[in-house]
């Protein structure tokens, strides 16, 4: 049984998955308290299954890109049990868990984060000659210079508010495939299965002391989240 962690951003989530089944999963909005709430909630998880934490046999944790803070969080955590527990450890990018569901479609999938200041932090994914990738890098840049790289039809999803799907629509036209809010949304059990499959390709996992968050802009004064509305 793993246990997939994601304080990324003001989102977060925590799942436990076994033997391609989740088991438990917890998505909510955390803003500030992620500190706080994680490990409760993680207890209470447990509890419910009637586990606890030494029947944890690995741990997936959502690297970013992300707020700072929020991504210390989170690794600390998952560094402190893979340690604690003697457990492997894999890190999964945030940008992959939001692409996930989409990964069965032949289109390419591209995920968005916020980043604050207008900006967005963006990376294309695609099934192609069967394996699941990363076809375009992640970037932070703004809405257009987004809508500039965008040649063809591809699935759009993550942190698109309102105005941001008016405004890729106005753009981009049929080539936009905006996903629902519901379906867009940034969950732990996605990330539960990503760490899964790693651990079906090298049980070892990362190099525990080596991970580290992925990080695309510089964090901004007193920790504050990459941002706080969806422009």
């Amino acid at each position: 049984m793993i246990l997939a962690l994601d304080t990324s951003t003001e989102s977060a989530g925590l799942a436990l998955y076994e033997e391609r089944q989740l088991l438990a999963e917890v998505n909510w909005r955390t803003g500030r308290a992620a500190t706080a709430q994680t490990l409760p909630l993680l207890e209470q998880c447990l509890r419910l299954q009637g586990y606890s934490p030494a029947d944890l046999t690995g741990i997936g944790v959502a690297l970013g890109p992300g707020s700072f803070n929020s991504l210390r969080v989170g690794l600390s955590l998952a560094k402190g049990l893979a340690y604690a527990l003697g457990v492997p450890l894999v890190g999964v990018s945030t940008l992959e868990v939001v692409a996930y569901p989409f990964s069965s479609q032949v289109l390419p999938v591209c995920a968005v984060l916020r980043a604050g200041r207008k900006r967005i932090i963006w990376g294309i994914f695609q099934t192609q000659y069967g394996r699941w990738q990363q076809t375009v890098e992640s970037l932070n840049t703004t809405p257009e210079e987004l809508v500039g790289e965008v040649e063809r039809s591809t699935i759009l999803c993550g942190e698109i508010g309102p105005s941001m799907a008016a405004f890729l629509r106005e753009r981009l036209g049929k080539r936009a495939l905006i996903a629902p809010p519901a379906l867009a949304s940034r969950r732990a059990g996605y990330l539960a299965e990503l760490a899964w499959n790693r651990f079906q390709e090298d049980p070892a996992g990362d190099d525990l002391a080596a991970l580290q968050p992925i990080y695309l802009s510089r964090p901004r004064i007193g920790g504050a989240p990459l941002e706080k509305e969806n422009s």
